[in-house]
This record gives C-alpha cells, sequence and structure tokens, in this order.
C-alpha cells in the first residue's frame, strides 16, 4: 500500500485544496469491509506525520499573524479531538458501522488531520526555531495517537468498548488538550526551555550534595555486600585530596544553575520576538545553554569514588568552556542590557576561579 502526501500550505487558507493525500489501495478495497477505509486512513495519518516531522514550514511573504494563527489552530485540534471521539464511539459496541458510514468518518477525519497539519505548516522558522519545535511535536503528538487509535480499532473485533482503545482516546484528547499549554510566542518557548534546562542541572547537584552528606557509601545500593568488600574504601569513599577537588567542581556546578536562571530572568525582562533579529538571537540562546546539562552531567559522574583526577580536570574544562561561551554569547544580544553585565561578568569571573582551583587541585598544586 503507497501513501504520498503533498503538503502545500498557505497562510489564510479555511480548507485543504492544497494538501494532497494519495493512496494506492489495495485489491480488497472493494468489499464491504468497513475497516478497509480506516486501514487506509491510518497509512495517510502516518504519512502526514513523518512530512510534519521533516518538513519546511510555508514561505511567509506577507505579514504573519501570530492571534489569527493560534485561533485557528487551536479551531483545528478541537475539530481534530471531537473526531477521535465520534471514531471511538463509532466502534464502541456492535454492530459495526455501514461501509457509507465508515467512508464518511475516514474522510472526515481526514479533513481535520489535514486542515491541523496545513496550519502547523504556516508558522514560519522567522517566528523562531524553538516555537515552531514545540508546535510541530505538539502537532506529531496528536497524529501519532490518532494514527494508533485506528490501529487499534481496526485490529481489535468490536465486543465492547476496550480498556486500550479508551486509553488510545484518552491519549489523543491530552495531546490535543496540551495545545492550550505551549508557548505563545519564541520569547516563551525559549524561557521554558531555559527552565527546563535548569531543573536539570540543579537535580544533578542536589544528587552530588546529598551523596556527600551521606555517610554510607554512594553505591550500596547498587552492589551487594560481597562485592563492596572487594572494592575496598579507596574505591567507594573520598579522599581528602578527592574532597579538595570536588569543591571547585561542584562551584562550576552552581554557576551552571545561577547562569540558566539570571539568563531565564533576563529574557523574561528584556526578551523581544519583534523583528527577526531578535527572534534569531532568542533561538540561539536556547541552543547553546542547551550544552550546559550534559556538560554539568559528565562532570558530576566523573565525581563519584573511585575519583580519576585526570578525568574529573577534562570534564572541569570543557563545562568552563561552555559556559565562557554562553556568556559571551549573551552579552551580544538583545536581552543584555548595561545592568545584566554585572552578573555576566561576575559569572565569568567565577568560572575561571573554579576552573583554575580544579586544575591546581587535579595536579597536585593546591
Amino acid at each position: 500500500m503507497l501513501c504520498l502526501v503533498s503538503l502545500v500550505p498557505s497562510e489564510g487558507e479555511s480548507n485543504t485544496k492544497n494538501i494532497h493525500v494519495v493512496v494506492n489501495m489495495s485489491a480488497d478495497n472493494s468489499c464491504t469491509d468497513v475497516l478497509v477505509p480506516l486501514r487506509n486512513l491510518c497509512n495517510a495519518i502516518r504519512c502526514i506525520r513523518d512530512r510534519v516531522k521533516d518538513g519546511e514550514s510555508s514561505d511567509c511573504s506577507g505579514e504573519f499573524n501570530m492571534a489569527t494563527f493560534w485561533n485557528t489552530l487551536l479551531q483545528a485540534v478541537k475539530a481534530t479531538s471531537q473526531e477521535a471521539t465520534k471514531l471511538s464511539l463509532a466502534f464502541s459496541k456492535p454492530p459495526l458501522p455501514s461501509s457509507q458510514d465508515a467512508e464518511r468518518l475516514a474522510d472526515s477525519i481526514q479533513n481535520a488531520v489535514l486542515t491541523l497539519s496545513t496550519v502547523y505548516y504556516w508558522l514560519p522558522k522567522t517566528q523562531g526555531m524553538i516555537l515552531r519545535r514545540a508546535v510541530r511535536d505538539a502537532t506529531a503528538d496528536v497524529l501519532d495517537g490518532m494514527a494508533q487509535l485506528l490501529d487499534i480499532i481496526v485490529s481489535s473485533p468490536v465486543q465492547s468498548l476496550s480498556q486500550e482503545q479508551l486509553v488510545s482516546t484518552g491519549g489523543v484528547w491530552a495531546s490535543c488538550d496540551y495545545f492550550e499549554q505551549l508557548p505563545r510566542d519564541n520569547r516563551e518557548a525559549v524561557l521554558g526551555v531555559l527552565r527546563s534546562y535548569q531543573g536539570v542541572v540543579k537535580d544533578a547537584i542536589e544528587e552530588m550534595e546529598q551523596a556527600q552528606t551521606e555517610n554510607q557509601d554512594p553505591f550500596s545500593d547498587l552492589l551487594d555486600d560481597d562485592d563492596l568488600d572487594a572494592r575496598g574504601n579507596r574505591d567507594t569513599y573520598w579522599s581528602e585530596a578527592d574532597r579538595t577537588l570536588m569543591a571547585p567542581c561542584q562551584g562550576l556546578m552552581k554557576a551552571s544553575v545561577a547562569c540558566l536562571k539570571k539568563l531565564g530572568t533576563t529574557v523574561k525582562n528584556n526578551g523581544k520576538v519583534d523583528t527577526a533579529d531578535n527572534v534569531a538571537q532568542l533561538d540561539d540562546l536556547a541552543d547553546i545553554t542547551h550544552d550546559i546539562s550534559p556538560s554539568v552531567d559528565d562532570l558530576a559522574l566523573s565525581l563519584y569514588p573511585p575519583m580519576d583526577h585526570a578525568a574529573v580536570e577534562l570534564n572541569a574544562s570543557k563545562l568552563a568552556t561552555v559556559l565562557k561561551k554562553v556568556l559571551e554569547i549573551i552579552k551580544a544580544t538583545h536581552v543584555c542590557a548595561e545592568a545584566d553585565l554585572t552578573w555576566v561578568q561576575f559569572l565569568e569571573g567565577a568560572v575561571e576561579h573554579n576552573l583554575q582551583k580544579a586544575k591546581g587541585a587535579a595536579e597536585g598544586t593546591n
């Protein structure tokens, strides 16, 4: 079965005349099997989903109206949610719908998901890649959910409304409801990303602090008593030299969370989406700060015993390099007002100070 989907939307269209779904149906489509339209629809939706994940936005030649976009998108999402309800109810108990009713239902669902996909394509890259990524992922989740629901209905004989079908229908509803929580512009989208990064880094710091304050071996819940005896204290506890090295490394980790927190406040206060350049700068900030969390994780993991001081020094240097680059880019964007230079410069000094302390401790010169 071959499915070809072409999405060429333009802003302002209320129908799907420029979207074509061509399905090469199997030979048994001529029979009265009411499930054939649903099988074909399921394949078509998966093709649409793949295009949504990989495709490009339409060229926005005229004025883009964000309010119109969101109003139309939410209407399309609501319609898709309602189609999922109709589909689930139609196949919730015997008898099966007639062939004609199944065809009409499939057409109605197809129109809804095509409209949703079309409206998503209205959103141009100039409105922000982080925002567009959030809307893309939410749209793909709805399409995934609808395809899964169709799969369940096609593969399960209709006796009564199954738990699996109920859960799948609820999944489509939840994916549609999530659109209400999406950021409405790129500034909000970047703020959400920064908050998520900050949370991950804070968790890493708290885990390390907890491991330090516990009197027991940090690996005691992972190893048997015999394994612990075989490892010995050298492999399970921090030496004084280890703890000396840990202090500046934790300083770098704390500088990371402080950087993300201060940047979030600065973006909230000063971030603008009035020009394509300002929007792109917000994207740059989200992209560069993405490297902070994995760098913190690498450093944190290398701090657990048995500690390899050379590896710790390397990971500390990598994190410091990332932070210095982030702070340098912050200074070059519109979000950094003159008053913000104080905290940027303070963090630059803190990063360099802790890096030098870590290097000295790793080399035994402290």
